[in-house]
């Protein structure tokens, strides 16, 4: 009987059917034993008639046993590779999809990481124009000293910003006219005192023109320095052009 070597170092276990046809092969090579064992010049009895009477079997036969339960090893053989290599494929496409599958995740994982990254540094960007811009208006912010040259300088700054003329000069010599630089002068012996409303602060304006040319965004009263500048220059722009042309009462 021809041995199995399809697989290497393994051997196969034979199924039932094998089993049976490996019998039947050798129920008839021992049958073909048996027949050509009996001496030519024995006698015929009955005995050994009843024994080799119905073992008849030619060669041919035996040939196609034979072919036959090669046949069905070689399909086995055949069906066990296919097996086999159903299984190897499926685990390969199993590996595959594992694989696809972790690298689907790593790539989400690196896009989430990408998106907060971004994100953290659109929000770091944005803190530092937040910090840069809070720097620049604090710069912008002048800051004015809390005496006559400093009143004059916060004035102008606004004049200009109001479209009132006027100069540092201008300005200057007529305080230096009306109150010699105090914020707190009053006149109460002229002819707006006796009706009532005296002359008040740096540039003696009375109440109802400081009421009249209070310039927005200054303090409202004649006694602040900055709001009584602003008003009166604001009142000789409309009258006179510019406090630069006032060299008297006004």
């Amino acid at each position: 009987m021809p041995k199995n070597t399809a697989t290497s170092g393994h051997s196969r276990k034979l199924t039932r059917v094998h089993k049976f046809s490996i019998a039947g092969v050798a129920t008839l090579g021992a049958a073909a034993l048996a027949f050509t064992a009996v001496p030519g010049n024995a006698q015929t009895t009955s005995e050994v008639a009843s024994v080799t009477a119905p073992v008849v079997f030619s060669q041919s036969q035996i040939k196609d046993v034979k072919a036959s339960v090669t046949d069905q090893l070689a399909g086995a053989t055949v069906k066990a590779e296919a097996a086999a290599a159903k299984k190897k494929a499926a685990d390969a496409a199993a590996a595959k999809k594992a694989a696809a599958k972790k690298a689907a995740a790593k790539k989400a994982a690196a896009k989430k990481a990408a998106a907060k990254a971004a994100k953290e540094r659109a929000a770091k960007a944005a803190a530092s124009r937040a910090a840069k811009r809070a720097a620049l208006k604090k710069a912008a912010v002048k800051s004015y000293s809390n005496n006559l040259d400093g009143w004059i300088k916060e004035s102008l700054d606004i004049m200009k910003s109001k479209g009132i003329p006027g100069s540092y000069n201008g300005l200057y010599r007529n305080i230096m006219r009306e109150s010699s630089g105090n914020p707190n002068a009053i006149n109460n012996w002229d002819i707006n005192a006796i009706n009532g409303t005296p002359s008040i602060g740096l540039l003696q304006i009375i109440k109802p023109t400081f009421d009249a040319y209070h310039v927005s965004g200054t303090v409202h009263s004649q006694y602040d320095p900055v709001a009584n500048i602003t008003a009166a220059a604001n009142y000789a722009a409309d009258k006179y052009g510019s406090i630069d042309n006032v060299n008297g009462a006004y």
